[in-house]
């Protein structure tokens, strides 16, 4: 707004000047925590078992307790309170439960470093009750900063219901389904293939392995004769050390370059102990290198699952630290990495290399906290056997009890489910949920009684427990209802669950969500007296909708990380732009499903937003702005018409939208409203319906001028509620100067009752306006290429009748700046505006608000500029070899360049022509 009027109209709808009670400016820095104090401190977020309000609840994905907020989160979190503070708003008892998730690894890693650092000292220089006693010290002292930063975005969290994975009652839970599982044979112990990390000596997830490009080499080695009229076979391995675990060479069935050699064995080149047999199996490609594959089944996924299929030995050459052990050659008490340079010297020697050793570029897995290459290792582990679990959580979804959103999605969800291996759930860590087994004395046979204890059953005397712990991901599948109490009947389990929503990334919908599905219909099958009963007789499932968005990318697409060093801070965005707009920069660009691009301008625009309501309700109030019932819509003005029923257009649409998860496209419906109808255009039309002079004004303009104060407080109203999920701090301190009501927490989200009354649109007036808007636009831009100085007023002719507008007359010159002519009006020129049902001529005469000379003497400047540019573009364009050598793009851009600049060389020659020049 331009302008602000100190007259305000119909102060005795609204009490004294609310307008008073802003600051001057909006600084969100300054306001945003002691508003956010002020909820939590009243109980706003605080759940209610009791209440007789409908359920809604959300589980908030617990964040490491090692970690800070980043982008990830923060969109995470905008989405999951944006759903929170709407339900709250249309009546519902809203549990939005907070935690954290131990992160066994991540923790145990950390805090190790601190001592080896502080201390000089290891874990096992402490012991391992003094070692997690420590980590426990380090959780208090430094496991809080997430939450700290949870509250600066505004999470409308119940904090009085926060859980930690760790914590009593998550320990039962954790080992009242381990039993629940061991007792159905769904927990066993084996030796499989994982993901070892020798740094952490423990096995990992697959989430905790990320891919890089590593540079390599390719070895060709020789087994069987070295004679070529002798039995031989060559092979080729980027992991040459790996060749003192072989026991197989595999080839295809059809190959029959290799047929006379199938079932075959040859020495191997360094170890009595195993002998090199030659396979069939219809994995090996017989078009890629030779068509031979050496077979290590104890360290590598391929070659474990052929090893399987072959009843073949499975020999580990390394142990836990990734030296070579129990090989019984000369490369013993070697570091992988140099037994891999060894190995080959010495089948150099022995003349097995045939080929010349070739660089290789390939994709190898890396421990995501270590950061050394991953082992895969044939080790002894616990186990979740999955195919009943998998089947169930997949049913509940195919059976529409559950609901992926988008739908899209879920091929990604039965890809995962319906072929799914078993899981590892062991880690060799102290930091965790110990497993639950206890191992009796050794009895004369060497072999050892085994009990799964529940949590208040004690194990025999004498019995020591597996030293193991669980993987992070098994304890925080239980999320869902182990945060509400189970395995006990709680109010908020009856009340709550099963959950409404998930919100979360969808690249771990495998890691992550497909195990809470598979614990959570389980879990229904064991207790169903407690977690209640599903559709039908089938399990009970854990959420009732599944919303999976998309991960935040920088502005060009790129993933985040510190390689590339394009990672943002969403706490720095807070400190630069404010809470809100961190907010709206993502709930924007939220699409199901898609990654967000985002970079600073997002942010920058948002914040722009947010001062742009703060000055437009500002303006408003100091204008008049009241609450009150609406009048009866024949009181109104067209415009009061038109931009109510735009309202509740705004506001359907939204409904929709929101319902459907599609945040973004609710949040830019409600940005463009705001914007450009109702701040750009509603309050400029409100300046000219509201008189500024109450003593010289007839009691109709006054009537007409309270209307319109009620119209514009009750837009502001509903606009304000409509945003406050996505941005509650400015929309709080806004609808209370504009309401005097408490908080809007507290407040009903919009109906149709709210926006237009349930009135059926006028279309005439939505006709009438946008016309008048189309006018107004068109005499602007006419003006400015005139040059016209913006509060010059103009005399100009047209008639307003023949294109409907007779009713807006008033509007459109005191907006447009065009006067009515008087008598002997001589016209310098004309526009011709095509509206939506006519076209009008408007004569104006600009002769006397433009000094010609200066005017002239501007144009013929830009129109040296635009000539000179077209020469330039047209010589570069005229030059075949340029054309020859030049990018298509180059080009393309320099063919655009010439295009501007002709259009520029018409337009200031038609403006030329106009003034006489």
């Amino acid at each position: 707004m331009t302008e602000q009027s100190g007259n305000t109209f119909n102060e005795s709808l609204i009490g004294a000047n609310r307008a008073d009670s802003l600051p001057k400016s909006w600084e969100p820095q300054e306001i945003e925590q002691g508003i956010y104090e002020d909820w939590v401190a009243k109980g706003y977020f605080t759940a209610d078992p009791a209440s007789d309000k409908p359920a809604y609840s959300i589980v908030l994905p617990p964040p490491n307790v090692t970690g800070q907020l980043h982008m990830g989160h923060a969109l995470d979190h905008t989405l999951m309170d944006s759903l929170s503070r709407r339900k709250r708003m249309q009546g519902f008892e809203v549990l939005w439960l907070p935690g954290m998730d131990h992160a066994g690894i991540a923790t145990q890693t950390k805090v190790e470093a601190m001592l080896k650092e502080t201390e000089g000292k290891d874990r096992y220089d402490y012991g391992r009750d003094e070692f997690i006693s420590r980590v426990w010290e380090w959780k208090e002292k430094y496991g809080g900063t997430i939450t700290s930063q949870m509250r600066a975005i505004g999470d409308s969290v119940d904090w009085s219901r926060e859980r930690f994975t760790l914590d009593d009652g998550l320990n039962r839970a954790v080992v009242t389904i381990f039993k629940q599982l061991y007792d159905a044979g769904m927990i066993y112990r084996d030796y499989r293939l994982v993901n070892w990390s020798p740094v952490l000596e423990t096995a990992v997830s697959d989430i905790e392995v990320v891919y890089e490009d590593v540079e390599g080499e390719f070895v060709s080695i020789r087994y069987g004769s070295l004679n070529d009229d002798e039995p031989h076979l060559v092979v080729a391995t980027t992991r040459v050390e790996t060749m003192l675990g072989d026991v197989a060479i595999a080839v295809h069935p059809d190959d029959e370059r290799y047929a006379d050699l199938v079932g075959q064995e040859f020495d191997h080149p360094f170890r009595d102990d195993l002998k090199i047999k030659v396979i069939a199996d219809d994995y090996v490609d017989m078009e890629l290198g030779t068509g031979a594959v050496k077979i290590t089944p104890a360290h590598d996924p391929n070659d474990y699952e052929m090893g399987l299929r072959h009843d073949l030995d499975m020999p580990i050459i390394m142990d836990s630290t990734g030296h070579i052990a129990n090989t019984g050659t000369q490369f013993d008490g070697l570091d992988r990495f140099d037994a891999r340079v060894k190995v080959r010297e010495a089948l150099d020697a022995q003349g097995r290399i045939v080929k010349e050793v070739r660089p290789y570029v390939h994709s190898v897995g890396h421990s995501e906290r270590t950061g050394e290459p991953i082992e895969p290792r044939l080790s002894l582990q616990w186990f979740v056997k999955v195919d009943e679990l998998a089947r169930m959580s997949g049913d509940a979804v195919r059976s529409g009890d559950t609901e992926i959103h988008p739908e899209s999605l879920s091929k990604r969800y039965f890809d995962w489910v319906d072929n799914m291996h078993d899981w590892t759930i062991s880690r060799q860590l102290w930091w965790g949920h110990r497993i639950p087994i206890w191992y009796g004395p050794e009895d004369e046979n060497g072999e050892r009684d085994i009990v799964c204890c529940g949590p208040d059953e004690e194990p025999p005397a004498g019995y020591e427990q597996d030293p193991d712990v669980l993987d992070t991901w098994f304890s925080s599948a239980l999320w869902p209802f182990s945060t509400m109490g189970w395995p006990e009947k709680t109010p908020e389990l009856e009340k709550f669950y099963p959950t409404t929503v998930l919100v979360t990334a969808y690249d771990i919908l495998f890691f992550w969500v497909a195990r809470m599905m598979m614990f959570g219909t389980f879990a229904g099958t064991q207790t169903p007296d407690v977690l209640g009963s599903g559709a039908d007789g089938r399990p009970q499932i854990p959420f009732e909708h599944i919303f999976l968005h998309g991960l935040v990318r920088d502005e060009k697409g790129r993933k985040m990380s510190k390689s590339l060093g394009n990672g943002i801070d969403p706490m720095d965005w807070v400190r630069d732009y404010g809470a809100d707009a961190l907010r709206f920069a993502l709930a924007r660009g939220a699409n199901p499903g898609i990654d967000l691009p985002i970079g600073d301008d997002n942010a920058a625009s948002a914040r722009n937003f947010a001062t742009k309501l703060y000055n437009a309700t500002k303006f408003a109030l100091m204008n008049g702005a009241a609450l009150g019932p609406l009048p009866p819509r024949e009181q109104l003005t067209d415009a009061d018409r038109w931009i109510l029923d735009r309202l509740e257009t705004v506001r359907s649409h939204v409904d929709e939208l929101l319902d459907d998860y599609q945040f973004s496209k609710a949040n830019e419906e409600l940005y463009h409203f705001a914007w450009d109808e109702l701040c750009d255009w509603y309050l400029e039309i409100a300046k000219t319906q509201i008189p500024r002079d109450t003593d010289s004004a007839s009691e109709a303009d006054r009537a007409r001028g309270r209307n319109t104060q009620i119209v514009l407080g009750r837009v502001l109203d509903v606009v304000l509620r409509l945003l406050h999920p996505t941005m509650p701090f400015v929309t709080e301190v806004l609808w209370k100067a504009l309401t005097e009501e408490e908080s809007l927490c507290l407040a009903q989200w919009p109906t149709a009752e709210d926006t237009n009354g349930g009135a059926q649109p006028d279309e005439v007036a939505q006709r009438r306006i946008e016309d008048a808007i189309a006018l107004i636009t068109e005499l602007r831009r006419f003006r400015s290429d005139q040059g016209v100085k913006p509060s010059q007023k103009v005399p100009a002719k047209l008639d307003f009748a023949a294109a409907d507008l007779a009713g807006q007359e008033e509007l459109v010159r005191s907006i447009a700046k065009v006067e009515a002519p008087e008598e002997g009006f001589a016209p310098s020129a004309s526009v011709e505006v095509r509206l939506s049902n006519a076209t009008i001529d408007v004569a104006l005469d600009t002769s006397g608000t433009v000094d010609l000379a200066a005017e002239r003497k501007r144009l013929e400047k830009d129109l040296a500029a635009a000539q000179k540019e077209l020469e330039t573009t047209g010589k570069k364009l005229g030059n075949e070899a340029f054309l020859a050598k030049a990018p298509e793009d180059v080009v393309a851009k320099i063919r655009t360049r010439q295009q501007v600049a002709q259009e520029e060389v018409e337009r200031v020659t038609a403006r030329l022509v106009g003034l006489g020049g």
